[in-house]
């Protein structure tokens, strides 16, 4: 097997995982306005528990970065995207939120949040482990790779996107913050250009079985899209 094709090792992913999660969560705190601030509104910080805990629960997977046997070389134009707009809507809803600028106001639209938030890190989660180390970061096939469409599977292709949809909504609403929902809907187009290539490498992968998957499930959102 090429030396491309190998996942990273499960030391690696969580090594990786153990570093940027602390890191993550102290930005977060500083741009907040430090620990009391955070402290003082239980919805944020209930978002950075939530993440600390998916953060702990991740160095388990076997999530990886491999490209596999074959990979869309295209793809990464969409995934740049989505790092850095994933980035700036964790980051500016804190930064917003610290400062009172441009808020969503009410209590409850932040309790939503972390529900939102909170469902959408398990839904984005689940399949990292049902996958195991067919799940890249990448738009690839990995060696011995088989289409799941069961579990979680069953009525949605893509419910690890779904999770990540979820996850941006609910932090910006979490945060109190317009700003994160911008870039929650700035995400949307290049998350679609993504899951259109994964589609269509799954579709040159798996063929016929791929399309009775496709015919009889939703792509995002359960009877709706």
């Amino acid at each position: 097997m090429d030396e491309l094709a190998k996942p990273p090792s499960k030391f690696n992913t969580a090594l990786y995982a153990l570093i940027s999660t602390p890191i993550y969560l102290a930005v977060m705190i500083w741009l907040e306005g430090g620990w009391g601030a955070t402290l003082a509104k239980p919805m944020p910080a209930g978002a950075l528990l939530v993440t600390l805990i998916a953060g702990i629960i991740s160095c388990f997977s076997d999530g990886n970065l491999s490209m596999g046997v074959k990979h869309d070389e295209a793809d990464k134009r969409s995934l740049y995207a989505l790092i850095v707009l994933n980035l700036l809507g964790g980051l500016l809803p804190a930064f917003f939120d610290g400062r009172g600028l441009w808020p969503i106001d009410g209590e409850p639209v932040r309790q939503a949040g972390l529900v939102v938030y909170t469902l959408g890190t398990i839904a984005r989660m689940v399949p990292v482990f049902v996958l195991g180390n067919r799940f890249s970061g990448l738009v690839a096939i990995q060696p011995g790779h088989t289409l799941v469409t069961t579990g979680v599977y069953c009525k949605v292709r893509n419910p690890s996107y779904l999770g990540l949809v979820l996850m941006n909504f609910g932090w910006a609403m979490a945060f109190n913050a317009w700003a994160g929902v911008l870039c929650a809907v700035l995400m949307i187009p290049p998350l679609i250009a993504r899951i259109n290539a994964e589609e269509r490498m799954l579709a040159s992968q798996f063929g016929d079985e791929f399309a009775a998957w496709k015919a009889r499930t939703w792509r995002l959102i359960p009877w709706v899209y």
